[in-house]
């Protein structure tokens, strides 16, 4: 009974504690408001949408919480405080991080696979597939000897199939 109780205080404690381990692990928003112009940063978040985070390559810079998103989205902001240009901006961390930076990067002959490489592939693999279809159809399937026949049918049947000892 000692071991109950204490199992069930045990768990009434985790109960009440939970709310305030999950308020704990909440982070705020990485493109929440952080200068008192909500202009600049309604494009500052419009940009950072459009930039792919270093770091974890599958988040926009709007979303990502590493530091160096961070240091993006302040970049960003400060440029823009400066008076330039969305094109001015972006031509600025191209220059600095490549086309890797885009999630849309340009058509050009270094990107020119990653536009291309998907209506490739798909394209090969219906010619694969053509190409294979068509040699199935010309194949002719092996023909079966007298013994496999008569093994195949008891099979079909339901009749007991011969024992392994009993095969050649």
């Amino acid at each position: 009974m000692k071991m109950t109780m204490r199992g069930l205080l045990f768990a009434l404690l985790l109960a009440l504690s939970l709310p305030q381990v999950q308020a704990q692990a909440q982070t705020p928003n990485p493109a929440s408001p952080v200068s008192d112009d909500p202009e600049l940063d309604a494009r500052v978040y419009k940009l950072a949408q459009e930039l792919r985070c270093l770091v974890c390559q599958n988040e926009t810079i709007a979303d990502s919480r590493a530091p160096l998103a961070i240091d993006l989205r302040n970049q960003v902001r400060e440029q823009f405080a400066a008076g330039k240009s969305e094109a001015e901006v972006v031509d600025f961390l191209v220059s600095r991080y490549g086309d890797f930076v885009l999630y849309r990067p340009p058509f050009k002959s270094t990107t020119a696979l990653l536009w291309l490489g998907p209506a490739l592939l798909l394209i090969g693999g219906v010619g694969w597939l053509a190409f294979r279809l068509r040699r199935r159809a010309t194949e002719t399937p092996p023909e079966l000897s007298n013994e496999e026949r008569a093994r195949a049918r008891a099979l079909l049947e339901g009749a007991p199939a011969d024992s392994e000892e009993q095969r050649p």
